[in-house]
């Protein structure tokens, strides 16, 4: 077939009423296709000094809400601090605190306890877990102060972690907490709440504290780690972050990965920021919260 001859519409007469088209209805809008939606532009990376900048400020706020922050173990000198925070791997400083004062009573100092039998130890520091191997690594640190120190815990982190049982985070909170030297304590608390607020990517500890050892200057970052992990156990929480009551949620990238309603999220709050008793039986002055019980015998 050829084609067909095209047909001129014709012009509408001279002063006559020009029909106009009455608008589709629900189902031929329908049949419509739709108008293609514009792809959400993401937010623009933030810099580097724009990060640190929020990290500091998050610091100075999280000073405010915990200006009580401190070591949660019981510990009257170096060598105590030094057993229990070996004790404390894999529990919670509340058990290695209901455990240590018979372990205490009955070894006070490194040449008591490297003399100890370890059947012996092992009862008494059963309900930390792993007590096998903690009563290995005590028995024989405290040898090597005897031997090779004198019996004093040495103030150097070089001289510390050379001590069975003791790495970085465990040297660092005895430099920090008993001999005044800045250090940052990567525990669980610590790297998951810097990789929440963004602040790094590490997975690593070793990696962790050289990072976050470049944002802050060095006189703050044994307060820092316990600000950090005070904020780590009361409120941002692994599995269920308190959002909806966390007083830095206007500085967290993260916000919203756990309850946001506020009502719910208070019940989430744990220790004194929930009303309950903390994880020390002997607390410092001017800790707001009630001390914790002493285990039941």
């Amino acid at each position: 077939m050829g084609e067909q001859p095209s047909v001129k519409p014709k012009k509408a007469a001279k002063g006559a009423k020009v029909k106009r088209a009455e608008p589709a209805g629900p189902a031929a809008r329908s049949a419509e296709p739709a108008k293609r939606a514009e792809p959400v532009k993401p937010a623009a990376p933030e810099s580097r000094l724009a990060m640190v900048r929020r990290a500091r400020r998050t610091n100075r706020e999280l000073a405010e809400v915990y200006p009580y922050a401190h070591p949660e173990l019981d510990f009257r000198n170096p060598f105590e601090l030094l057993v229990a925070t070996v004790l404390s791997a894999q529990t919670t400083d509340l058990r290695v605190n209901q455990t240590t004062p018979a372990l205490f009573a009955k070894y006070p100092t490194p040449e008591d306890m490297a003399a100890a039998a370890p059947e012996e130890m092992e009862e008494l520091i059963r309900p930390t877990g792993f007590f096998r191997a903690k009563t290995k690594s005590l028995i024989g640190l405290s040898t090597a102060l005897r031997d090779r120190f004198g019996g004093e815990v040495p103030g150097r982190l070089d001289d510390l972690v050379t001590l069975p049982g003791v790495g970085r985070k465990t040297a660092n909170v005895v430099l920090g907490n008993a001999f005044g030297v800045p250090g940052l304590t990567v525990d669980t608390h610590f790297g998951r709440l810097v990789r929440r607020w963004r602040w790094t990517e590490q997975e690593d500890p070793e990696k962790v504290e050289a990072e976050i050892a470049e944002i802050f200057p060095r006189s703050e970052w044994t307060m820092l780690s316990h600000r950090v992990i005070f904020h780590g156990r009361r409120v941002c929480h692994s599995r269920k972050p308190a959002c909806g009551a966390c007083p830095i949620a206007h500085l967290c990238p993260s916000y919203g990965e756990g309850e946001t309603d506020p009502e719910k999220a208070r019940k989430l709050l744990k220790y004194e920021m929930g009303g309950q008793p903390g994880q020390r039986l002997n607390p410092p002055a001017g800790y707001p919260g009630r001390p914790a019980p002493a285990r039941a015998e």
